[in-house]
């Protein structure tokens, strides 16, 4: 029998939009920006297991982008612009967007790891050969 305290569970997308830990779902995933606590300081989780590597980045590029790129292409042909309000409407954009997702999309990913029990791949040896 496990001695391990019972957290009942905790939606993926909720402590991921919430950034907060996927188990307990109150103690804080990150102690910066995008820097990964050391464990959560509410149920004691450590987050040695998270490797999220370039997955949020690549979703925010494809979402923001698609976003983006969608609205300047709809402000071109309805209005014309000059390209400087181009640079001032969709570079502050841009970055409001990219900025914005990339946390919540990392806490996301991180949370459906932890559920997943998603881990490194790993070779089996067999016994006798």
């Amino acid at each position: 029998m496990s001695m391990s305290p019972y957290h009942s569970p905790v939606s993926p997308v909720a402590a991921g939009l919430s950034c907060r830990c996927p188990r307990c779902g109150k103690g804080l995933l990150f102690k910066g920006f995008l820097d990964i606590a050391p464990k959560c300081e509410s149920c004691g989780l450590d987050y040695g297991f998270i490797d999220a590597g370039d997955g949020p980045a690549v979703f925010v590029i494809l979402i923001a982008g698609f976003v983006v790129v969608a609205l300047a292409f709809w402000v071109e042909a309805t209005w014309r612009p000059p390209l400087w309000v181009h640079a001032l409407l969709w570079i502050p954009a841009i970055l409001v967007a990219t900025l914005g997702l990339l946390r919540p999309l990392k806490a996301t990913l991180i949370a459906f790891q932890f559920r997943n029990k998603a881990a490194e791949g790993r070779l089996e040896q067999r016994s006798g050969e």
